[in-house]
């Protein structure tokens, strides 16, 4: 693939992604993704597919991203709860879109496989797995909470607030801090609930 048709693809991803998070997908328009990439239709079908390959490609590509990101926390200490759901925290936030497209999976692939499913699956599990190795069970409550529970609570820890902005905007605020101060109580809930230190 040359240098060009690179760029082409990358724009296109770009498009899509910023199309799919606001409009889902059907609403959102190969058109406006066109528009918006300087490319033509026939680059995005030659590329991707249809519109919901191409939906899928982008959320798979925005998920690589992330994990990539923010690797779990390691029994050897190189990522310890704190640190994980800070970086896990603070990349939501800055790379809202993420939300948005999970959110847009939900509602139109309810009770359908969504797009790679099964490798999205073995990844969760993974990280339940890294999980479970550094959490702490001093107590019978927190040794009663499963890995992957665990892991599904410290994903609604941190996407709650950026999948409702106009509800924690109500509850906490939106003054200069307020979203600091959700972050360090976010933080501080997961390692109570991990049983940490």
């Amino acid at each position: 693939m040359t240098s060009r048709s690179e760029q082409t693809r990358n724009r296109i991803y770009q498009a899509a992604l910023d199309e799919f998070a606001r409009y889902g997908v059907a609403g959102a328009r190969v058109d406006r993704i066109a528009r918006e990439a300087q490319a033509n239709k026939q680059a995005i079908y030659l590329y991707f597919g249809d519109k919901e390959t191409l939906f899928a490609t982008v959320l798979k590509r925005s998920l690589g991203e992330l994990a990539a990101a923010v690797p779990p926390p390691t029994a050897d200490g190189e990522v310890d709860v704190t640190d994980y759901l800070d970086r896990l925290f603070t990349y939501h936030q800055n790379h809202p879109e993420v939300t948005r497209l999970l959110l847009w999976e939900a509602l139109e692939f309810t009770d359908q496989t969504v797009p790679d499913e099964e490798s999205r699956r073995a990844h969760y599990q993974q990280k339940a797995a890294d999980l479970n190795s550094v959490r702490s069970a001093e107590s019978e409550q927190i040794s009663a909470i499963d890995a992957p529970a665990l892991l599904l609570i410290f994903t609604g820890l941190v996407g709650w607030p950026m999948a409702v902005p106009q509800v924690r905007r109500m509850i906490v605020g939106d003054d200069e801090g307020a979203l600091e101060r959700v972050k360090a109580s976010v933080i501080a809930a997961a390692v109570a609930i991990a049983g940490q230190k």
